[in-house]
C-alpha cells in the first residue's frame, strides 16, 4: 500500500488503509504500507499484527503530499520492494505522488497495479485540470481501479478515459464496535483530554422534550472543499431559528480562523465549542455528546465520518453531493442542497423530527453495522487482486467473455484483461494520451526504464538482503463470509 496519507493524520484515506491492511493480513497476505515522514516519525515502525511501515524521509509539499519528484523515489521503492518480496503495489488517493510514482515504478519492475480513488474532482479549473491529466498518466497503464462509490466511479472514468470494466466499487466501511452510542441505562464516563475538550459526559439515549438542549457536531477538516464557508454561514441562522440548540466543531485547517472570527462577531461562545485537532480514536467521545451530525461538505466521493455518525447513533444533516447519497438510506439522514439557505431549513427539519421522537436513532448502530464491514472490503479487493493476477479467469472476474472485445483488449496486453508489460506496449498506452502530453509521458517511461536498469546493474539483486516476515495470526476461512 503506497499513499502520502497514513497515520499518524486522521483522515478517511488513512483510515481506510490500515483497515483494509489489516483484514488483508487476517487473511494470510503479506502486507506493507509506505508513505513519507510526520515530524520524528521516520524509518521502519510495525502497527498491529506486525503490519510494517515505511515511513519514507520526503519533503512535503502541500497537505500532506510530498514534492512530486517523479524519479528520486525509485531506488528507495525498489529497495523496498525486493528487501519485502512485493508482487503487487496498491496505491491510494489522486493527491498523493508517493502514489503516482509507485504505481509508473511498479510496472517498470513487471509488478501488477491497483489505484483507489477517494475523492471527486472538477474538470473546469486549473487545479483540476492538472490532477486530471496526471491521473490520465498514472492509470494508462495500471491493471485496475478501485473507486469507494458509484459517482466516484463515475468522476474518474470520464477524468482518466478508463474502460469502466477496469473500474470495481467498493465502499469504504466502519469499525462499528468502535463507533457504538452511549447505553440508557449507563451513559458514556466523561472525559478528559487537552483540557476542556471532553469534560462534558455524553448524553444518554433518551427522548428529547420541547425545551431539551439539542447539540449538533461537525468533525471535520476546516478545508473550503469541505464546506466550511458554508457552515460559518449557517451556524448563526440555525442557533437564532433554535434557541435551545448548541455546537461542538473538531477539526483544523486554514478555515478555523473563519470560524472563530463568526463565533467572536456573534458573540456565540456559550454554545458554540471548538475543540481543535482531535485524534481519530476521540471521535466516538466527541459524537456521542451530540444528536445530529451536521456534515456540509461540497464535494465528497463517500464520507467515511457520516457513517461513524450513523453508528454512534446521531442523526445526520448532510450536503445531496458526490457519492453521499449512496451512503446511508433515507431514514438515517437528511439531505440538503450545497447552499445556505437549503442547510439551514434541513437542520431545523432534523431537529423538528427529534423533537418530535420521529426519528429511532437508537436502531442506527445494529443497522450500520449490517450494512458495513471491512472484512468485506479485503474480500473484494482480494477478488480484485486474484483478477489481475490471473489467478481467476477473465469470464468470472469481468462478468463477460473477453474474446467478444478482442481488438480493444489485445492490442496492449499479453493476455485479455491483465496488461502487458513490453515496453513498446506501454508505450503506445502512454502516447495515446495527448499531443503533447503523450510524448512527454512517453519520455518519462523511457527515463524511468533507463533508470531502472542502471540501479539493475549497480545494484543487483542477489545482493539486496530480504527481510524475514513477522510471525502472524490467520482467521479461520471456513468462518469467513462469502463475497457478495
Amino acid at each position: 500500500m503506497v499513499s502520502d496519507f497514513f497515520f499518524p493524520q486522521p483522515g478517511g484515506v488513512e483510515s481506510h488503509i490500515y483497515q483494509l491492511s489489516t483484514k488483508l493480513m487476517d487473511r494470510g497476505h503479506k502486507v506493507i504500507i509506505i508513505t513519507h515522514s510526520y515530524e520524528d516519525r521516520t524509518g521502519v515502525r510495525y502497527l498491529t499484527n506486525g503490519l510494517k511501515v515505511y515511513y519514507v524521509p520526503f519533503m512535503v509539499l502541500y497537505r500532506s503530499a510530498t514534492f512530486p519528484s517523479v524519479f528520486s523515489f525509485f531506488p528507495v521503492f525498489r529497495n523496498i520492494v525486493l528487501r519485502e518480496k512485493i508482487d503487487i503495489v496498491h496505491g491510494h488517493a489522486s493527491l498523493s505522488s508517493l502514489c503516482h510514482e509507485a504505481i509508473l515504478h511498479a510496472r517498470t519492475m513487471g509488478l501488477r497495479t491497483v489505484f483507489t480513488d477517494h475523492s471527486l474532482f472538477g474538470f473546469a479549473d486549473a487545479a483540476s485540470i492538472m490532477t486530471n491529466k496526471l491521473l490520465k498518466f498514472t492509470l494508462s497503464d495500471v491493471d485496475h481501479v478501485i473507486c469507494v462509490s458509484h459517482t466516484c466511479k463515475e468522476n474518474t472514468v470520464l477524468r482518466a478515459s478508463l474502460d469502466p470494466l477496469m473500474v470495481s466499487v467498493i465502499p469504504n466501511a466502519v469499525v462499528a464496535e468502535n463507533f457504538k452510542p452511549p447505553s440508557n441505562s449507563n451513559p458514556a464516563p466523561a472525559e478528559v483530554s487537552r483540557g476542556h475538550a471532553f469534560s462534558q459526559p455524553a448524553p444518554p439515549a433518551r427522548q428529547l422534550g420541547p425545551h431539551d438542549t439539542i447539540t449538533i457536531v461537525v468533525i471535520s477538516r476546516l478545508f473550503y472543499n469541505k464546506g466550511t464557508d458554508l457552515l460559518t454561514a449557517a451556524i448563526p441562522r440555525i442557533l437564532e431559528n433554535h434557541p435551545n440548540t448548541r455546537f461542538i466543531i473538531a477539526g483544523s485547517g486554514p478555515k478555523a480562523i473563519d470560524l472563530e472570527q463568526m463565533i467572536e462577531q456573534n458573540v456565540l461562545q456559550d454554545r458554540v465549542e471548538m475543540l481543535g485537532p482531535i485524534r481519530h480514536e476521540e471521535v466516538r467521545d466527541v459524537m456521542v455528546r451530540g444528536h445530529i451530525y451536521l456534515h456540509p461538505s461540497l464535494t465528497e466521493a463517500f464520507g467515511t465520518v457520516i457513517v461513524e455518525a450513523a453508528s454512534c447513533g446521531l442523526y445526520v444533516v448532510c450536503t445531496q453531493v458526490g457519492g453521499i447519497p449512496e451512503v446511508l438510506p433515507s431514514h438515517m439522514t437528511v439531505f440538503a442542497k450545497p447552499e445556505e439557505e437549503d442547510l439551514v431549513a434541513a437542520t431545523g427539519k432534523a431537529i423538528a423530527a427529534l423533537r418530535a421522537n420521529k426519528v429511532r436513532t437508537e436502531l442506527f448502530h445494529e443497522q450500520v453495522k449490517s450494512m458495513y464491514s471491512w472484512t468485506n472490503v479485503a474480500l473484494r479487493t482480494e477478488r480484485v487482486y486474484n483478477g489481475i493476477s490471473g489467478a481467476i479467469s477473465d469470464a468470472e472476474f469481468y462478468g463477460y467473455d473477453a474474446s467478444l472485445n478482442a481488438a480493444n483488449w489485445s492490442a496492449t496486453r499479453g493476455r485479455s484483461g491483465v496488461q502487458s508489460f513490453a515496453l513498446i506496449d506501454r508505450l503506445k498506452r502512454y502516447y495515446g494520451c495527448g499531443i503533447w502530453a503523450g510524448k512527454l509521458f512517453c519520455l518519462c517511461v523511457i527515463i524511468d526504464y533507463l533508470i531502472f536498469l542502471c540501479l539493475e546493474i549497480l545494484f543487483p539483486r542477489d545482493k539486496i538482503d530480504t527481510c524475514r516476515d513477522w510471525p502472524r495470526k490467520t482467521l479461520n476461512e471456513e468462518k469467513e463470509p462469502g463475497v457478495r
